[in-house]
């Protein structure tokens, strides 16, 4: 009897997903529609797992009834609350098997190939995870703007802030600050309008239908802030004064990490999303072989979850 793996790497954007055979060999991928789990109850998430389920089996020439052999693991973008997880674990599926993880578990499995180690997620948002001697310790990943702390999106925050410090004649302006300011309409009036995302006329309703919440606040998405990194790293490799300041921050935070990482013993740190990545060659500089590029991307470590998962069952 043949066995399948099926692997998920859900983003709140769309869904990837693969179908491999026993071998790991991928037989088909496709994409579809946007998986957090923390949106519509998880809803759209089970609706893009079934569809890319038959999309990939059709693509790959196999029966779907073959889902009965078929062993799965989801790796999912808002899978960091228990509850979560084990209610859609719980849902309606037709594999052999399925565990269903947050995004970061199958980052770590691909970037370290499935052995022991540590991982920071440093991209849009971030977050940290170990496994050592068999037990797992996870960090961060809390969202954005209490979490994060690694993230494109917090550092942009930053250096939109000390932006506004600097045309307000505070602190040290340079050429970054500039252009930040340029891009954000040119004043700290303009930034104010983009920050608070007043142009975009959304509305907050209360419970009651009633227009307007005291205890919540429209502002810009952590992928805003993000959008501000090419920015970053074009002024950061002409020797910029603040991009120096905020890389100097970013280390920080990257810091605290490592500590943690070593105060549990982990013996490596593999360094996933684009930002983090960008940043490798000064991290290396710093840590050496201690930090490292991942061997495999996260959905490949959902695969490699899924293979673990079934020979464990």
């Amino acid at each position: 009897m043949p066995r399948y793996y099926l692997g998920v790497d859900g983003g709140g954007t769309n869904c990837r997903v693969r179908l491999t055979d026993e071998n790991l060999v991928t037989l088909a991928e496709v994409k579809n529609g946007r998986s957090n789990l923390q949106i519509d109850g998880g809803d759209p998430a089970y609706k893009a797992i079934l569809d890319g389920t038959r999309d990939a089996f059709k693509a790959a020439g196999i029966d779907y009834a073959e889902t009965a052999n078929t062993h799965a693991c989801f790796g999912m973008a808002g899978g960091r609350m228990d509850s979560a997880r084990a209610e859609f674990t719980a849902r309606e599926w037709p594999f052999a098997s399925v565990t269903v993880y947050d995004d970061i578990d199958i980052a770590h499995a691909g970037a370290l190939g499935g052995d022991e180690g540590g991982v920071i997620i440093v991209g849009t948002g971030s977050a940290a995870m170990s496994i050592v001697d068999g037990k797992r310790h996870q960090a961060g990943g809390w969202g954005f703007p209490i979490g994060d702390q690694m993230s494109g999106a917090i550092l942009g925050r930053e250096l939109v802030r000390y932006t506004v410090e600097a045309e307000d004649g505070l602190v040290e302006g340079s050429p970054l600050t500039k252009a930040v300011r340029d891009q954000l309409g040119g004043s700290n009036q303009s930034i104010m309008t983009w920050a608070f995302a007043i142009e975009l006329d959304v509305k907050i309703i209360s419970n009651d239908g009633s227009e307007g919440c005291d205890d919540a606040l429209i502002g810009r998405a952590p992928g805003e802030y993000g959008k501000l990194m090419p920015l970053f790293f074009e002024y950061l490799e002409k020797g910029d004064p603040v991009a120096q300041k905020m890389i100097d921050i970013e280390f920080g935070y990257i810091e605290t990490y490592v500590r943690w990482f070593k105060a549990h013993n982990a013996k490596v740190m593999a360094i996933v999303g684009g930002f983090g990545e960008r940043l490798f060659p000064r991290l290396q500089q710093q840590y050496g072989d201690f930090v490292a590029l991942p061997k495999f991307e996260p959905l490949h470590g959902a695969i490699i979850l899924a293979k673990q998962n079934s020979t464990s069952n």
